[in-house]
């Protein structure tokens, strides 16, 4: 009885361990990069190992060609700002096919970063100088005017921007070297959340698995890094994430989009070579070259996005079969046991 007890450990952990081995042959999140690399005005799409998957939105569909901002919508289709034409266009989720003009040509100036809100209207950086957060209807895509005004806080030149975990827009300031921080619900500015040590023209901006803030340094020279982390609730400096020593990050320039991925480490836009990087996402150390340049045409990362393409029924039936068994090997061993 008291060996069988022993084992018992041993079960749970192993279908633990069968769990997590399921679970991530299961999961299909695939990256998908905007690209502006004449000829080459696209979205492309990798696998989790970087390598090329396909072109998922070509060049000129639906007349695109500055793709410079990328969301997934609450109905579950791809939206791409093209900054050429003033417009968000739509596309079919899973295949990438053109769907139709969200925001219509001439709607939506210089766009650029979008975001869904929690309120599940569409936000989009207007990356003007004086800059503006235009919104619309997340539904109908009619526009519900400026959510946050012209030069408000002195915004010059927004590309990105995001909610954070406090429900507060926050924005890269490229011409001011700023991220400013608005209201969520009314768009008011706040304050200027984080500035300074090094920060010049910022593009991208996420908070990362730890609440901190992350900002890729695209203006970045000398000792300054190449991303900054700041603290995800006072905006204090915390260091230099990704390096300014272009020997150890993996020889980034100009550092624009940023994404975690579903591995927790951080991937890297490299505007000026072309290529993605990764780095630990706990470290910031150097990991790899994960897509590198000219891979399916790659040349000019503007956005990366990653979205998981498995059917959600795919990932069920290996959980409810492991639920099974796990309750079935409890009830063996208790059994056994008695």
């Amino acid at each position: 009885m008291n060996r069988l007890a022993n084992r018992f450990p041993i079960v749970v952990r192993t279908l633990a361990a069968i769990a997590a081995s399921l679970l991530m042959s299961t999961a299909r999140a695939d990256l998908l990069v905007g690209n502006f690399f004449d000829p080459n005005l696209n979205v492309l799409r990798y696998d989790n190992t970087g390598a090329f998957v396909g072109v998922f939105v070509p060049s000129l569909s639906g007349g695109l060609s500055f793709p410079l901002g990328g969301s997934y919508g609450p109905d579950g289709n791809f939206y791409v700002s093209d900054s050429d034409h003033d417009a968000v266009l739509r596309y079919n989720g899973t295949t990438g096919a053109f769907i139709d003009a969200f925001v219509p040509p001439g709607n939506a100036e210089d766009a650029a970063g979008l975001v869904f809100g929690p309120d599940g209207n569409l936000y989009v950086a207007s990356s003007s100088d004086p800059g503006a957060v235009l919104r619309f209807n997340g539904v109908t895509g009619a526009s519900l005017g400026e959510f946050v005004a012209a030069g408000s806080g002195g915004l010059a030149d927004p590309e990105e921007l995001t909610f954070g975990p406090d429900g507060n827009l926050y924005v890269a300031s490229g011409d001011t070297n700023a991220v400013l921080e608005y209201d969520g619900t009314t768009g008011a500015f706040i304050g200027t959340f984080a500035s300074d040590n090094g920060l010049s023209s910022p593009r991208g901006l996420t908070f990362g698995p730890d609440g901190n803030l992350y900002v890729s340094n695209f203006g970045y020279g000398g000792a300054n890094g190449a991303v900054l982390r700041f603290n995800g609730s006072t905006g204090a400096f915390i260091d230099d994430f990704v390096s300014g020593d272009m020997t150890a990050n993996g020889g980034v320039q100009l550092p624009r989009p940023l994404v975690f991925g579903p591995d927790g480490n951080l991937y890297l836009g490299s505007f000026g070579t072309g290529d993605i990087l990764r780095y630990s996402g706990t470290t910031g150390d150097f990991i790899n070259v994960f897509v590198p340049a000219g891979s399916g045409g790659l040349g000019g990362p503007t956005f990366l996005l990653f979205h998981d393409f498995a059917p959600t029924a795919a990932s069920e039936p290996p959980i409810l079969l492991l639920v099974g068994l796990g309750l079935a090997g409890i009830l063996f061993m208790r059994r056994r046991i008695s």
